[in-house]
């Protein structure tokens, strides 16, 4: 308990010694010179206290400290002013091929750091030197480029990749501080080094992506709002690649629609009605995507048709979508991987699956959409009516059933899948 409260008691006295230190103000440097402190000397403090806790008085008692004494400026410091003053004497070149830059003693400043004490090094670096290097690698150095794919139509041709040049930061911060501690041949050259693509061309050719799998094509319009949500969620998705046995989510892939990320007010079917939200028009991409899958016979793991029939698309072949819980689902079975492009036009979304082709042959037989149920009635109290008068806001649309059957054959005839979907609109 004791050397607890000297140790309470010790955090309020003690103030130690501040050694000497260089400050940069500009380009000149300056020696600040260290200043003595005081600590408690705890062990006599804690006799001290016991001591006049045993008497009979109680008063004011003296607690013992003692000096601490800061170090005097030495040769050291001199010399890592004196260095560091030649680090800012003037400009150094820095070269790489035929490419000059040069540096001056004003970039050079902010970049010195300057050793906390006499024992200490000077070095480049802080916010100012990563920024200075950021700014140096982009200028220099170029990305490397993975090999990808270029898309027309029906064609699939490998962009090879290319290797980019990056600047050895480190290296390179350190062959300019020596090249600046130099008083003459203050030239430096740049470390740089080559950076690998992370897709190779034989990689590229290696996924099997040659042809068309599945295609679809939807026409869409309204208002510009919807609009711009189409050709928004149509780029989130295009350039996917879907790897052998993988499953696409189009949740997943386009994240949460928020207006951070552009999208705008638009029609969006809420509870079986039309109303204006966030994102409205997204689900003609997810419906699009849908049938382009459907028809190159993959696999449909998850899928949500609308409370209202839509007459624009397929029936009983719409797909919507609400992040994060209802979602498009579809598995690459394929046994190659699939690249997923969209092109969109003023009137028109096309959706195209690439990948090694399969010749499936898809069949599809589809019920008439029949009337199940009068549509739902929802009073409300209109006091500008006469009493026992009924006015009819929206007839509204009677509960409807289609069921879809899709079955797959693949490219000898035989069958692979057969499956019954059901819409209730």
């Amino acid at each position: 308990a004791v050397d607890y409260e000297v140790g309470v008691i010790a955090a309020a006295i003690d103030k130690p010694h501040r050694d000497p230190r260089l400050v940069r103000r500009g380009l000149a440097i300056r020696e600040i010179p260290g200043e003595s402190g005081v600590v408690l000397d705890r062990t006599a403090a804690a006799a001290t206290i016991v001591g006049a806790l045993a008497g009979f008085t109680r008063g004011e008692i003296a607690l013992p400290v003692r000096s601490d004494p800061a170090m005097l400026i030495d040769d050291k410091l001199v010399r890592t002013q004196l260095l560091a003053e030649r680090i800012l004497s003037g400009p150094v070149v820095l070269r790489l091929g035929q490419r000059r830059i040069v540096v001056t003693p004003n970039q050079l400043a902010p970049m010195l750091q300057l050793p906390a004490d006499a024992g200490g090094n000077i070095v480049l670096g802080g916010d100012a030197g990563d920024a200075f290097f950021a700014k140096l690698a982009h200028q220099i150095g170029s990305t490397a480029r993975d090999a990808g794919f270029a898309t027309s139509g029906d064609s699939v041709k490998v962009i090879p990749a290319r290797e980019g040049i990056g600047l050895d930061v480190a290296k390179s911060a350190e062959a300019l501080l020596a090249a600046a501690e130099r008083g003459t041949n203050r030239v430096v050259r740049l470390a740089v080094g080559r950076v690998q693509p992370t897709r190779t061309t034989a990689e590229a050719k290696a996924m099997g992506i040659t042809g068309v799998v599945g295609t679809y094509e939807t026409t869409f319009g309204g208002v510009p709002n919807r609009i711009h949500n189409v050709e928004l969620v149509a780029h989130l998705v295009d350039n996917k690649l879907i790897e052998p046995g993988a499953t696409f989510s189009f949740n997943d892939t386009t994240g949460e629609r928020t207006a951070a990320k552009g999208f705008l007010e638009a029609p969006v079917i809420i509870n079986g009605e039309v109303q204006t939200g966030l994102g409205g028009g997204v689900c003609q991409v997810s419906t699009t995507v849908f049938n382009a899958a459907y028809e190159a016979g993959l696999p449909i793991t998850a899928r949500t048709n609308h409370a209202i029939y839509i007459s624009h698309y397929p029936l009983g072949r719409d797909a919507t979508v609400d992040y994060p819980d209802t979602d498009l689902k579809f598995v690459n079975d394929t046994g190659h991987w699939l690249l997923l492009r969209t092109v969109v036009s003023s009137s028109s979304l096309v959706v195209t699956l690439y990948g090694t082709p399969q010749h499936r042959r898809v069949e599809t037989q589809t019920s008439p959409l029949t009337w199940v149920a009068p549509p739902p009635v929802k009073r409300t109290i209109d006091k500008t009516l006469k009493p026992g008068e009924k006015v009819v806001d929206d007839p509204g649309v009677p509960a409807q059933t289609t069921s879809v059957t899709r079955t797959v054959y693949d490219a000898s005839g035989k069958q692979l899948s057969q499956e019954i979907g059901r819409a209730h609109v």
